[in-house]
């Protein structure tokens, strides 16, 4: 019964994970869990392999063994139809908040609900604008286009459209990578905010110590294709004489 409980509180299961590129070993039968509702944090060094990782949790980058288990499902074993139920269930924040630079920022934020929701236009456009809000932005910015936001409002946006359609997951890739330190600050108060509103399960890579030490519940160290360590940043404070100088050599 416990370990029953146990694995119901996983909402991502990572089981004997080994990536190739050609010949090249990325990750060598790595296993790790991800809990409901955690902010969870893909650390390692340059070359370790945390967008790969990211990758094969997303759909694009097909692992050469083992299982990547979301949901209680093994996703590269899941159908076409399965496939895109799951993929529904995942919402993407790139690097640089890849939005359309010939669409305003509505229209951006716009495109998966009319891509996957049967609602009206105007419910459509009133949902945008609630995602607007909740990422902290005024209903103003809705005409702007790509070219005229700052770059944390880029990223904010990039976080509302990953969010339409209610994720249980959201997955960000360097979500402060470019920000000054008082606006990555802000935005990871936001990623908070927004898991505790939203019940959702947040994953991430990020190379901002000051992130993983403020903002994330438990993470993952990369080192020569392994995990060299899973836990808490209070678990690995125990673990070494200077947390500083160890996060900052990552």
């Amino acid at each position: 019964m416990e370990s029953q409980s146990k694995i119901s509180q996983n909402i991502i299961e990572i089981r004997n994970l080994t990536t190739t590129y050609g010949t090249r070993t990325i990750h060598d039968k790595i296993s790790f869990n991800i809990g409901k509702k955690e902010i969870f944090a893909l650390l390692g060094g340059s070359g370790s392999g945390k967008s790969t990782l990211l990758n094969t949790m997303i759909f694009l980058k097909q692992p050469k063994s083992g299982e990547v288990r979301i949901l209680g499902q093994n996703i590269w074993n899941l159908n076409a139809k399965e496939t895109l139920k799951m993929k529904l269930n995942m919402g993407v924040c790139f690097q640089f908040g890849a939005l359309f630079s010939s669409l305003s920022v509505l229209e951006n934020l716009t495109i998966p609900l009319r891509e996957w929701t049967h609602f009206s236009s105007e419910d459509i456009e009133s949902l945008a604008y609630i995602w607007l809000t909740r990422v902290g932005l005024n209903a103003e910015v809705a005409n702007l286009y790509p070219n005229e936001l700052s770059g944390g409002m880029v990223k904010r946006v990039g976080l509302a459209r990953a969010l339409a359609l209610n994720p249980k997951i959201l997955f960000l890739d360097e979500p402060t990578s470019g920000l000054d330190p008082k606006s990555a600050r802000h935005f990871d108060a936001l990623i908070m905010e927004l898991r505790d509103l939203l019940g959702i399960s947040v994953v991430m890579v990020t190379h901002d110590m000051e992130s993983v030490k403020g903002a994330v519940d438990r993470m993952i160290i990369l080192k020569d294709k392994k995990v060299f360590f899973e836990g808490s940043v209070r678990s690995l404070a125990q673990q070494t004489e200077s947390l500083d100088l160890f996060l900052y050599q990552i």
